[in-house]
């Protein structure tokens, strides 16, 4: 949510920021928010004036009624109860115009960065460095889920029958492999003095409405039928959402916490080939990175975190670039964002297994997130950022598809066999 100052005094750059993101249906909710703020604030004054005449009558009914003027107190009683009346409809008459204006506002877009690309979806994002050299197979990459069940590791038949499609159960040492790689990628950001937390796996709406656009909201939550609870589509939700309506001490910012959590997404729509098996499925596991920092912090944070990103991939072995997201790819809360994506042999080009970004303080004002300014003796909104450190599922698809031997073998880099107990190879079921 934006700052309604900058809509007062600023609404051509609102709406160029609206025509930027290629949401022209949006343009009319500048006008409305003007219209409704001017309304709101004019109930206000109204409500004020109001309020006062309340308390000059009560002086006055206590001054006539000492006088034994009743016939002229009780006419004041009179103007005093439609003057109680009209505040209690002007108070009314606030809420309605008030909510309505927070839903416009949530609605209008945050203001993106000056270098985003320019672009109308994710076609038009723009490479910005590669990391390893994304090397060809010298043999057929198997299609992923080949992989998995050529390695015992997958059963997706039972899954079916207990949970229905977008579901699996990992065996094996493709499920110790799965875990090695959270509980690496864990010890990874702890290494680099992030706290580790392990938040709720269920938040309530006004969190949800706190983290994410409505449309985001509708196209990924589960509610728990008969709860005002929502099952968590990443840990970024109930992470951000512990900081609500909290005043911060800025002497303690920013806060780099890593989260691990499951994460439940409806994932709506048909997919190609390559994104069902386990690309795109309704539960997974995620380790992911938080910051709440002041604003002048907020871009050197967003260029460590996607870094780190990158770094994990690259420490096990698997090529990656990173992708600047193009203004009609990002989400309304986000100022900026970048997209990590790991090699595949197999297809012979990059997908997503990361994305890193930037909200300002699109969250904190949506959900009250403020810290005390040591230098002013202000409370200030903070700005929020976070990035996925490692989501499994995608990650194995790169991961087996980079390490398959010749063999039916899958190679285990070094940073992992600690983790894998010392092996080196998870090696194919024998036929």
């Amino acid at each position: 949510m934006i700052d309604i100052n900058l809509l007062r005094t600023n609404p051509d750059l609102v709406r160029e920021n609206i025509k930027k993101k290629f949401q022209d249906y949006k343009l009319p909710l500048v006008d409305e928010v003007l219209e409704l703020d001017e309304k709101k604030r004019s109930l206000q004054r109204e409500g004020d004036d109001r309020r006062a005449k309340r308390n000059t009558y009560a002086k006055q009914i206590g001054a006539l009624m000492r006088e034994g003027k009743k016939e002229e107190a009780e006419e004041i009683k009179r103007l005093s109860k439609e003057n109680n009346d009209a505040v209690a409809e002007i108070e009314k008459q606030t809420a309605e115009v008030d909510e309505k204006l927070k839903k416009d506002m949530m609605a209008i877009p945050n203001i993106i960065a000056d270098d985003v690309p320019i672009g109308k979806d994710d076609s038009e994002n723009v490479q910005w460095n590669t990391y390893l050299e994304a090397k060809e197979k010298p043999f057929d990459v198997p299609y992923h889920l080949d992989i998995l069940e050529s390695l015992d590791g997958i059963d997706l038949d039972s899954a079916r029958r207990t949970s229905g499609n977008g579901f699996y159960y990992l065996t094996g040492d493709i499920a110790r492999l799965h875990s090695a790689v959270l509980t690496y990628a864990r010890d990874f950001m702890i290494d680099k003095g992030f706290t580790y937390c392990i938040p709720p796996y269920m938040i309530r709406s006004d969190v949800v409405s706190g983290v994410m656009s409505f449309e985001e909201m509708e196209g990924m939550m589960y509610k728990i039928e008969g709860e005002d609870l929502y099952l968590i589509g990443t840990s970024e939700h109930s992470m951000i959402g512990r900081f609500m309506n909290t005043v911060l001490d800025g002497d303690k910012l920013p806060y780099t916490l890593t989260s691990y959590s499951p994460c439940f997404r409806k994932e709506k729509g048909a997919h190609g080939l390559e994104e069902r098996g386990i690309y795109r499925i309704h539960q997974f596991e995620k380790q992911e990175m938080i910051v709440v920092c002041k604003p002048e912090e907020s871009d050197y944070w967003y260029e460590k975190l996607w870094s780190y990103t990158v770094e994990l991939f690259v420490s096990m072995e698997i090529p990656v670039r990173t992708l600047v997201c193009c203004s009609g790819d990002l989400a309304d809360l986000k100022y900026r964002s970048l997209d990590v994506e790991a090699w595949s042999p197999r297809q012979k080009k990059y997908f997503e297994v990361g994305s890193c970004s930037n909200l300002t303080d699109a969250q904190a004002r949506r959900l009250g997130i403020r810290y005390k300014d040591a230098a002013t003796g202000k409370n200030q909104f903070a700005h929020t950022l976070n990035n996925t450190v490692v989501a499994p599922p995608r990650m194995l698809i790169a991961f087996l598809e980079n390490h398959l031997q010749a063999d039916g073998s899958v190679y285990i880099p070094e940073v992992l066999r600690k983790y894998m107990g010392g092996k080196e190879y998870i090696l194919p079921k024998k036929n």
